[in-house]
């Protein structure tokens, strides 16, 4: 079974896709002028659903729409709204359909206003049959929407910092030096979660990848020991790009924003952290043999160094008094939340056996009616070692993994013969025939 969350329908990852567009808006308090600026900037931006193969742009108004939906709202406030007549270009033939969609194919240079003008002239459509956004509509949700200029060239750079402490969180992984493990040569990745506001280190670990389940596991780390923040500032990595933790922090309520491609300077406070980190600590590991070495080491310097320090960037302050003083109250995460949020579901058939394969192990229902079926096998990333389970019309159905001997053991159930002779219970289907036949009362023949 994949270690990876999926949207449950096609709304939800509608909404996801919409937040992640709107992401750098929506973690900043912007002005009218400044909010109609950076829509013109992110209107004139390609971006590729992953429902369609081309990429896209999406007109100023769409992204204010959706903008102050998310602020309204939240992440519902981005779901799909159906339409009553479930389609584009309603007022449109077949036959209409098709020839606008050869063209869109055929010459892709063509925009809509040109193609539907010269449609209208040559009479294959009437004047104010159909508008031109609608055709933009019909041909966007069929990947065929015209490509748009490159992202204008970056204004000036401000310093910027979040208003308060667990407003904003920046993640990131640290290559440190490799580590000698019982005499393999072991990858040393320190992935860190930073809060803005106070640059005070809320979660630290040392692994040896870099997978998006690691960063799920720091993320799960912080959460319980405090709130979520309202956003998650991260790089473009893979490590950070997997749907998994986008649907998990949209589930928990917490913006994802990513930094601009190609631009290290965006994250300028998280490299400086790594560099104070590499002065006071990575550079002087010695001879540390075990992840848990290097992570006893890392907690020393964080918390009798790092977080006592005074700070240029706080004037002087040092992270863990500004935290302290200045972080608003957060609405705790629960345990049952995560496990929610962190929810994954994939859809299997069950053998004929009552077992299926989930990650390379053979998991058995005691449900026998099952077998045969289709069904949504779920299992949370909150905890590895929860076993998974099978929901199947809103009801949910435990897995135990399969003990071929504790099988072998069990006794077997054979069906009971009906009892026949004297002992059998009268049914005579035939001599009830015969009773009716005759006009004789045949019960308890």
């Amino acid at each position: 079974m994949p270690d990876s969350l999926k949207p449950k329908d096609h709304a939800e990852a509608v909404a996801l896709f919409r937040a992640q567009v709107i992401g750098p808006l929506t973690a900043r308090e912007l002005s009218h002028g400044d909010l109609a600026e950076q829509l013109r900037r992110l209107a004139a931006k390609p971006f590729r659903p992953p429902w369609m193969a081309h990429s896209r742009t999406y007109a100023v108004t769409t992204l204010e729409r959706w903008y102050y939906r998310y602020k309204a709202h939240g992440h519902e406030g981005l779901r799909p709204r159906p339409r009553s007549d479930r389609g584009y270009a309603q007022a449109l033939t077949d036959e209409q359909r098709q020839l606008i969609l050869r063209i869109a194919e055929e010459r892709p240079e063509v925009s809509v206003t040109v193609l539907v003008r010269t449609l209208v002239a040559d009479g294959r459509l009437q004047d104010d049959e159909v508008s031109e956004q609608t055709v933009r509509r019909f041909l966007a949700a069929r990947g065929l929407d015209r490509r748009t200029r490159r992202l204008r060239v970056r204004g000036r750079r401000r310093r910027w910092q979040a208003a308060a402490p667990d407003n904003l969180w920046h993640a990131d992984v640290c290559h440190g030096p490799s580590l000698k493990i019982e005499g393999r040569t072991v990858p040393l990745r320190v992935h860190a979660l930073l809060d803005d506001a106070s640059r005070f280190i809320v979660a630290i670990r040392a692994f040896s990848t870099e997978r998006e389940v690691d960063m799920l596991e720091l993320l799960i780390q912080a959460l319980r020991r405090g709130g979520p923040p309202m956003t998650l500032y991260l790089d473009n990595g893979s490590t950070y790009r997997g749907e998994a933790l986008h649907l998990a922090c949209a589930r928990m309520g917490i913006r994802v924003v990513h930094a601009e491609p190609y631009d290290p300077q965006a994250r300028g406070k998280m490299e400086r952290f790594w560099g104070t980190l590499r002065g006071g600590c990575l550079d002087h590991l010695g001879a540390c043999n075990s992840l848990h070495d290097v992570q006893v080491r890392l907690l020393a310097f964080i918390e009798q160094h790092y977080h006592g320090a005074p700070h240029g960037g706080l004037v002087g302050r040092c992270p863990a008094d500004v935290y302290a003083t200045n972080a608003p109250p957060r609405e705790l995460i629960t345990d049952e939340d995560l496990r929610d949020a962190l929810t994954v579901r994939t859809r299997r058939r069950v053998r004929r056996d009552c077992t299926l394969s989930i990650g390379g192990i053979d998991w058995e229902t005691d449900a026998g009616f099952l077998a045969g079926k289709r069904i949504t096998v779920a299992r949370t990333l909150f905890d590895p070692k929860t076993p998974p389970w099978i929901e199947h019309d809103d009801v949910r159905y435990d897995l135990t993994p399969v003990d071929p001997i504790a099988n072998a053991a069990r006794p077997r159930t054979s069906k009971k013969r009906a009892h026949r002779g004297v002992d059998a219970v009268p049914f005579d289907p035939a001599g009830a025939l015969v009773d009716q036949m005759v006009g004789r009362k045949g019960a308890n023949r």
